[in-house]
């Protein structure tokens, strides 16, 4: 038997709709902290052959922190996430979003810097472009006439 039709059923629920995967933005940046002492812990062993006599070499090497990986760790999809950093629902997160999103944002970037990880991957996934304009025609060669590299948005010349 259904529920007789205009039924007010509803108004007796003692919440409404789905609750919060974080009950506060406390809770959200101490699971966030987690799973970069846990990722910072993890080791990828990357594989070289070195030498003369060809001898293979395991390297390890730091596994970058990646928002899949924080929402695989939390136990939410990007969808979540992506709520947390702009719904105005969730004021309350966006300070912990940024400094989680800077986080990831700058050990990509160091640890390409530095060579720990592959940098045309990692300046992909954080938009890094260079770009450089050429001009030139039939009768004069072609010459480089400036070099842009974009930035978080920003173009910078070079």
């Amino acid at each position: 038997m259904s529920a007789p039709k205009e039924n007010q059923f509803w108004t007796l629920r003692s919440t409404h709709g789905r609750a919060k995967a974080f009950e506060s933005p406390q809770v959200l940046y101490e699971a966030c902290m987690e799973y970069f002492e846990v990722t910072s812990e993890r080791v990828w062993n990357k594989i070289e052959y070195k030498g003369a006599e060809i001898i293979k070499v395991e390297i390890p090497t730091p596994v970058p922190f990646t928002l899949t990986g924080l929402c695989i760790f939390l136990g939410i999809d990007e969808n979540t996430w992506q709520r947390y950093r702009k719904n105005d629902a969730y004021k309350d997160f966006w300070a912990v979003v940024s400094e989680v999103d800077k986080i990831i944002y700058t050990q990509k970037f160091e640890g390409a810097a530095v060579g720990a990880y592959n940098a045309n991957i990692i300046a992909r996934d954080l938009g890094l472009i260079e770009k450089t304009q050429l001009s030139g025609d039939a009768e004069n060669p072609i010459a480089v006439t400036q070099t842009t590299i974009v930035w978080g948005g920003k173009e910078i010349k070079v």
